[in-house]
Order: C-alpha cells, then structure tokens, then sequence
C-alpha cells in the first residue's frame, strides 16, 4: 500500500543548533515555503515597508510552522511569522496590524540595541544561522514546503527577543503612524492584542511567545483603543481582494498542516466556498485519496481556468501520483501565468527533469536558471540542473553546478573539491570558468575560516 504523500515536502536538516525554540521543549524550529502564500504576506507588507522608508526587497520573510501565535524580527531585516498566528487571524485586517508593528520594530532600530546580548549568547551561531536560512528555505518546492533547523542548543527565545515596554510602545505608535499612512484600519491592531491580553495570568509557559517577547499592558491597549476611535480608517474593511487572500491562505494553511478530520470539521463537506474547497482538495490528497482531490481541484479550476495556484496544486498532485505527463502541462500553465515566480518555474523543471527526455533537459535548464537569478543559493535548484546537464553530456557544467550547490548547503571542502573538477573540464577563461575559479576560492575562504 502506497504510503501517504508527506504534506511538507522537503527537511532540510541543519546542525546549527536550536536559535528560536518556542516551547520549553521544543528543539527545533520549522520554516515553510509556498508561493501563493508568500505573495499573500508581501502583498500585505509591501505598503507598509515603503511607508516606513525600508525597502521591501531588503527584507526577507519567512513562515515558521508552529500553531503558537507569533511574530518577530530578528539578525537585521528578516521578518518572522507564525502559521498559528495566520490560520487564527479572522480577517487580514489582523495579520497587517501585526506587521504594521513588527515594521515599527525595524524603522526604530530596536534590534540594534540587542546587539550585545546576541553577541553574548553566540552571536556566531546567530549568524551562521540567520546566513542559512536561506539555503534551508530555498526548497523550490510547490505546496508547503518544509526545511528544519534543528539541534540540541537551547538558546531561549525570550531572552534573545525581548522587547522594552518602552519599545513596544514605539513600536505600536509606528504601526498606528504605518497603517494610518496606507489608509489601513488599527482595529486589526487592536483585536490581536485583545486576543492575548487574557493570557497574562497564565503561567508564562502556556502562553503564547509573542506575549512573552513583546510585553503587554493596559497603557497599550488603552494606546490601541484611542488610535481606533481617533482613526478616520477604523471602520474601513480589508478589501475584497485582501479578504479571499486571507481566506484562501487560512485554507491552504489548515489544509497542509491539520489532519483530514479537522479539515473536514473547519470546511464540511457542505460548504461550497472556495476557500473550503481549496483546503479540502489538499487535505485529500495528502491522505492521499487522489480521485477525491481532483474532484475538488478540477472543479477549482472550472471556474477559475486562469488560477496559478489552482494549476501548481493540480501538477503537484499528478507529479507525485507519477503522473508526470498529465503534470506537466499544469506546471507551465502556472509558470506562464507567474514567470517570476521562482518556485514554480523550479517546479515546472523538476517535472520536465522528470520526463528523461534531452529536450525537456534544455527546457529545465532554462526554467532553473530564472529559479537561480532569483535565488542564487538555492541548492535543490542547482541539483537539478547538475542532472540536467549531466543527462546531456556537459560534465563540466554538471561539476560546476555540484559544486555551486555544495556552497549552498555549506559544504565548503566539497565544494572547493567540486570546482576544481569544474575548472579542469569547462572552456579557459570562459564565463563558466571563471565562476568556477571564483568559486574555488571562495570555498577555499570559508574552509579556513572554519578551521
């Protein structure tokens, strides 16, 4: 009997030890990718970076899986948000209200005067840890798509992220000034704290981290509750756009990470709606009842023939049943509906990896190297394309492309290894040939570094 299909579908193990646990026990700390749902969290932040002065592209993003709600910032531009705090957030009015405040955190520079306490509690391992984040993210993987940072260091969360009551209110007044500037409601804001302000008697163990990190009082809520009454946007709802957004990441959420049963108690069998749907056709296959699934999804796309998302579900479903052929054609429709979308054009050539066949290779070929302008260090990416071009006889742009994957993880002495193969096999002075020189060396600079 076929084993179900594994919901998060790519662990990326690291040694590097657990920087951020959230529970007492907790040891590890996982981070998902998805496309659709990225675009969702941009979408939402994109405005309130620019009203804060930060450049979106400088800030990176990332979603941890833990039903725990939480945000925070951390090691400079990077922007941390809980799937727990997204799939219990009743409208995106909250979830922007959250970044509104988490961006108050980064144009106030309140992270900076952390800087003696991180470096204090092994600010290299911080470092080593933020720097591989994005190799261990960089999965390329359509659905939700896990990687792990796991250890047994346990460097708590609140005493690396804690924050002043002084800068908790800054930060909440940024986020009225940040919302108010992109004609967005605070009362989102406002309800999300309402949410913990019941947890303060709890012992601190059974509250949620972002309680623990950003401490809560009534001057805030009191702060919360005037900038909604003295708002001119307090009543103005989230767009009907940002609203099926919020609906539909929600769904895509319970239906990657709950089990069918609770799936089926969020989204019965009798409702209709499309976000319902949506998380039902996941839930399904990943039982796997395949025939249930493409009912659902096929009657996604009847209605929305031109929907990317609908279209990578629908390829990553037959991909994995071994269906390749029947995916293909719904991978390039996502990709020629999202070019830029990285993921899928990495998904789009894992299924034309997938077809053994030379012209699918070069096809792949040119897909992975959209992936890799994007993400340069994305190790799934480069072992693909090292098939690619091994199945069509470049031995030396297979060895480089080992060789660029290999930096990627942080196998510097393989990689080092990797390129000097590389160097031995491509054309003199060509531009693959100096890359590789300019590999080796810097391979070489961090196996000394290491040592």
């Amino acid at each position: 009997m076929r084993k179900p299909p594994i919901p998060l579908l790519l662990v990326v193990i690291l040694l590097l030890g657990a920087l951020l646990p959230q529970r007492a026990e907790a040891d590890r700390l996982r981070l998902i990718r998805d496309a659709e749902i990225e675009t969702i969290i941009r979408t939402y932040s994109t405005p309130l970076f620019q009203a804060a002065g930060l450049s979106p592209q400088g800030i990176r993003l990332y979603l941890v899986q833990d039903r725990a709600l939480n945000a925070f910032v951390a090691g400079g531009l990077n922007m941390f948000i809980n799937t727990g705090l997204l799939m219990d957030a009743e409208h995106a009015g909250q979830v922007i209200g959250v970044i509104a405040h988490e961006t108050g955190h980064l144009s106030g520079g309140h992270l900076a005067t952390r800087g003696t306490a991180l470096e204090q509690t092994r600010g290299a391992l911080i470092a080593t840890y933020l720097l591989g984040l994005g190799a261990a993210l960089a999965t390329g993987e359509p659905g939700v798509g896990a990687a792990v940072i796991s250890g047994g260091q346990d460097v708590a969360l609140r005493g690396l992220l804690q924050y002043t009551r002084t800068q908790e209110s800054a930060a909440d007044q940024a986020a009225v000034t940040l919302l108010k500037a992109t004609r967005q409601s605070p009362r989102g804001l406002l309800e999300f704290m309402q949410k913990l302000e019941g947890q303060e008697v709890l012992l601190t163990d059974n509250q949620d981290p972002y309680l623990r990190t950003h401490p809560l009082t009534q001057e805030r809520i009191t702060f919360l509750e005037n900038a909604v009454s003295e708002s001119p946007f307090a009543d103005l709802p989230a767009t009907p756009e940002l609203t099926m957004m919020h609906d539909r990441m929600r769904a895509k959420l319970i239906g990657f990470l709950r089990p069918l049963s609770q799936v089926l108690r969020v989204y019965p069998e009798d409702d209709v709606s499309l976000p319902a749907r949506y998380a039902r056709a996941i839930a399904y296959y990943r039982v796997p009842d395949i025939d249930k699934a493409l009912v659902e999804i096929d009657g996604l796309l009847a209605e929305n023939p031109e929907d990317p998302y609908f279209r990578e579900l629908r390829g990553q479903m037959l991909l994995e049943h071994g269906r390749v052929a029947e995916a293909l054609p719904e991978y390039q429709a996502a990709a020629n509906a999202l070019p830029n979308a990285p993921q899928i054009r990495q998904a789009l050539a894992k299924a034309q990896v997938q077809m053994n066949d030379p012209e699918m290779d070069r096809a792949a070929l040119v897909n992975l190297a959209e992936t890799l302008r994007q993400e340069p260090s994305n190790p799934s990416a480069w072992r693909l394309a090292a098939v690619a071009h091994g199945r069509l006889g470049d031995q030396g742009m297979t060895a480089l492309a080992l060789a660029e994957g290999a930096l990627a993880r942080g196998r510097f002495a393989e990689a080092r290894d990797r390129a000097d193969h590389a160097i031995g096999l491509l054309e003199k002075n060509s531009a693959s040939w100096l890359r590789a020189q300019d590999l080796k060396n810097e391979a070489e600079r961090r196996v000394k570094r290491a040592e």
